[in-house]
């Protein structure tokens, strides 16, 4: 059992207030904190003996007893990746591959000489990257192909003259067909046409807002607005009005697989994923952007958008869970009321994360405090680990691998 010492990724989206007050330090933070990684990520691991060793270091030189049976399975690595996500602004669009998709465009990419860190590569690694999103605030997020009748009534609603020809492309074929052509109309368009297909947007959305017929559209119309001043030549722009606009109540989630394009707009939440780092960009972003490639990955489907709430862990009293149907993560939650002694559920690799109130881990004899926004490392040997809450109680989120 190791107590974490956890990175702090600055990007320019984050917010100055969420991750600083989590971990309880001076409120506004200097720069933007986007996010907090938790876990073994070699870009930015988490550290333990005061902040001296890597935490990928210390299970490279004992994986049995760090990942115990899923040593093999996940080649000596950790599984999955845990952070503290704070959006003040939007992120980009994207979307990530499946692992066979990963393992190829790596191969490829190999062979092609691209350095693994150059600014045009896809895929820093051979991994797909599903991800879990558990919100801490109001969360909004734009995730999945709308079903397009449904994206047909948004773009009459708005009433664009300029978008007519697209509205009824996307209306004279049947899905995925029409949502493929659309968007990749859209994300390939001559950059003049694109300008001028912005502005009357904009122009579109504000009719929308003051006419107030269409209150169901409301969303939509200041997400368009919002995201049309940031990047005004952006084809993401355009691209968002195809994607389901979701805002989750704190404790609710999102499960995107791969091939899923999606853009979280505002909140802060927990997020789980495969430990991986490939991205593939779509829009709203000065990133690179490689069509093809996501054209390849994309799923132009569009099922019911994927929000769960948690359930009651059978195995695991006092815990509740997100399924997700990956093996790499299974993320658990735990809200106490000051009198809780909990058993710590799985048998893997775990990182146990405190977001409220106080707590403390008890296995083998040794005891960690565990203050909100502290987190600790529970290696495989630490079976019988048990859970303590202060006073108060606490709100805690468990991340292992689902095996």
């Amino acid at each position: 059992m190791e107590l974490l010492e956890n990175p702090i990724r600055t990007y320019a989206w984050g917010s100055r207030t969420v991750i600083a007050d989590l971990l309880g330090e001076p409120v506004p933070s200097p720069h933007p904190q986007a996010e907090l990684w938790l876990g073994a990520h070699p870009a930015a691991p988490s550290t333990v003996a005061g902040g001296t060793r890597p935490l990928h270091e210390l299970i490279a030189a004992d994986p049995v007893a760090a990942l115990g049976p899923g040593r093999d399975r996940w080649e000596g690595r950790l599984p999955f990746l845990l952070k503290v996500l704070a959006a003040e602004e939007p992120l980009s669009l994207q979307a990530h591959p499946s692992l066979e998709q990963a393992r190829e465009g790596w191969a490829r990419e190999n062979a092609a000489g691209i350095a693994v860190d150059a600014p045009d590569r896809n895929y820093r690694d051979a991994h797909h990257k599903p991800e879990l999103i558990c919100a801490l605030t109001e969360f909004v997020a734009l995730v999945g192909f709308r079903e397009p009748t449904r994206t047909v009534e948004l773009l009459r609603a708005l009433d664009v003259p300029e978008l007519a020809a697209y509205t009824e492309l996307l209306a004279g074929q049947p899905c995925p067909d029409g949502l493929r052509a659309l968007f990749t109309t859209w994300i390939t368009l001559p950059q003049s046409v694109l300008d001028g297909l912005v502005r009357a947007l904009q122009d579109g959305a504000v009719r929308l807002l003051e006419r107030g017929d269409a209150r169901e559209w409301t969303g939509e119309a200041k997400t368009t607005l919002d995201l049309s001043e940031r990047y005004p030549d952006d084809a993401g722009v355009l691209a968002a009005l195809l994607l389901n606009r979701i805002t989750l109540a704190p404790g609710e989630a999102l499960y995107l697989p791969a091939g899923n394009l999606h853009a979280y707009l505002s909140g802060a939440g927990i997020e789980v994923m495969a430990n991986s780092d490939n991205v593939l960009r779509g829009g709203l972003t000065p990133k690179h952007v490689d069509v093809p490639e996501l054209l390849r990955v994309l799923d132009f489907t569009a099922p019911p958008p994927p929000v769960r709430a948690p359930v009651p862990d059978p195995g695991a009293d006092g815990w509740h869970r997100y399924d997700v149907p990956v093996e790499e993560f299974l993320l658990r939650r735990a809200v106490t009321d000051g009198r809780d002694k909990l058993d710590v559920p799985g048998g893997g690799a775990r990182i146990l994360l405190c977001v409220a109130g106080e707590a403390a881990v008890d296995t083998g004899g040794v005891t960690v405090e565990l203050p909100r926004g502290r987190a600790v490392f529970l290696s495989a040997a630490d079976s019988g680990a048990v859970l303590t809450t202060g006073e108060d109680g606490a709100t805690v989120f468990l991340s292992g691998d689902a095996l």
